[in-house]
């Protein structure tokens, strides 16, 4: 169980109520943050840009902080409680709890609010919340513990969560959700009484959806009847206002694309047991090649190895929280040689310092003519190969370069155990890309798809 920074007191006499969801599945629309602003594509790259240094940084503060969320993404609005209170999440497959900020944390003392966009969920007014006991199953996930009072006697099971941006703490209860697709559910959240998050980091959503391997993510939640699985599929997000909005589907609703490209099936990698890393989706890549040139990177480069009691480091994570991919260092410097070996020396320019710190560029348009970037392939163990299209490593950084959008792990202020060592697939290699996380086949499922027309 995981040990908070703060445990505090909220008080319920009702009783549990049973979990109940749609045989149906759950569907979800999902909005990326910038779509609340009108950016330029260039803008929207460099926001994407200090999300992911930012996310890096806070990832060296300690070897404690697990791999997870520190920058929203994906936003994803539902109803909670009856009458039904508005309220949105970031979605992140890197953590478990589902929590919203509750209007207690401004009664409660000790209790801090952080701003969001939408009135706070205020469970006194909700004929639906309910407490978890102690006694519940749901109180002995990785992320609770039972508070007791002075005389030692049970009174709440309360919660606490990590991330990249800082830490949460509040009770865990069971509420009515109703989501856009039609489909309500009673799900076990956490009712977040205080907070110590980086100032805007959930760009004014009210909490986090986790959708990781743990007990309370809402993948677990939903995925009776042998439907433990989900899917998304992420629309690009440079094309600005053009951009239609993503989608999640939990449970049966979670398919493949009939027709189209055809699918490929990977293993996922075997999972440590200790938390938060027994949370995560690890892949089994083996190799990489640009283009049809395969890289000089053993596999070795991308396996995962313990550094300390509970610790790991190494291995590759998909994460949907990523904006952009980070590889080991050994890995990324082979990629970056092939690329300026095939695109040729001569044709590298250096974008304005204003624009992320790239290391590799080209002339974009007019500036000098078309560069013709390779694709970059993954290969994992099992024969399956994700092809990335260079509009998904590459991307404008100003009118007239055009950067390579891939990271260094072990570059930058995060570049200490155990992330230098780890690879991240982000989101942006995964926009326009149906990917199926089967978790009851323990089998990740991806074919390119037009997510603009799901």
């Amino acid at each position: 169980m995981a040990t908070p920074l703060l445990w505090l007191t909220l008080f319920f006499c009702a009783s549990l109520s049973s979990f109940a969801a749609s045989a149906a599945g759950l569907r979800l629309e999902l909005t990326h943050v910038d779509a609340k602003g009108n950016f330029t594509a260039e803008e929207r790259l460099r926001r994407a840009t200090e999300r992911t240094h930012r996310r890096l940084a806070s990832m060296g503060m300690g070897v404690a902080a697990p791999v997870r969320w520190s920058e929203t993404q994906y936003l994803a609005a539902y109803l909670i409680g009856d009458p039904p209170q508005r309220a949105e999440a970031a979605v992140d497959t890197g953590s478990n709890l589902i929590w919203t900020q509750c209007a207690e944390c401004r009664l409660i003392p000790g209790g801090r609010c952080f701003h969001q966009d939408l009135p706070y969920y205020n469970s006194s007014r909700s004929r639906t919340a309910r407490p978890v006991p102690c006694s519940s199953a749901a109180c002995a996930a990785a992320e609770t513990q039972c508070s007791r009072g002075r005389g030692g006697e049970a009174e709440e099971c309360a919660v606490a969560a990590g991330y990249g941006a800082g830490s949460v703490v509040g009770v865990l209860g069971t509420e009515a959700f109703a989501f856009a697709s039609g489909t309500m559910a009673r799900l076990a959240f956490g009712c977040v009484l205080a907070s110590e998050l980086t100032p805007g980091s959930l760009d004014g959503a009210s909490g986090i959806i986790g959708l990781g391997r743990g007990a309370l993510s809402l993948v677990s939640q939903l995925g009776g009847g042998g439907a433990k699985k989900f899917s998304y599929c992420l629309t690009p997000y440079l094309r600005g206002a053009a951009a239609k909005p993503s989608h999640l589907f939990v449970g049966a609703s979670a398919s493949g694309v009939s027709g189209g490209a055809p699918a490929t099936s990977v293993p996922f990698a075997e999972n440590p047991e200790e938390y938060p890393f027994s949370s995560f989706y690890y892949l089994p890549l083996v190799e990489m090649s640009v283009g049809k040139t395969k890289l000089a990177v053993a596999a070795s480069a991308f396996a995962r190895r313990r550094v300390a009691a509970g610790m790991w480091a190494g291995g590759v994570v998909i994460d949907s929280g990523s904006p952009f991919t980070t590889l080991v260092d050994v890995a990324y410097r082979a990629l970056r040689a092939e690329l300026v070996r095939q695109l040729g020396a001569s044709r590298l320019v250096r974008p304005l310092p204003r624009t992320g710190g790239f290391d590799l560029c080209v002339p974009r348009g007019d500036a000098g003519g078309e560069v013709v970037v390779p694709p970059l392939v993954l290969h994992f163990g099992g024969g399956g190969d994700l092809v990335v299209p260079p509009e998904n490593y590459w991307g404008p950084v100003d009118a007239d370069t055009e950067c390579m959008v891939v990271f260094n792990s072990a570059a930058g202020p995060g570049g200490s155990l155990p992330f230098n060592e780890t690879t991240i697939i982000g989101n942006y290699m995964q926009q326009d890309v149906h990917l199926l996380y089967d978790l009851a086949n323990g089998v990740l499922s991806f074919q390119t798809a037009d997510c603009s027309s799901m």
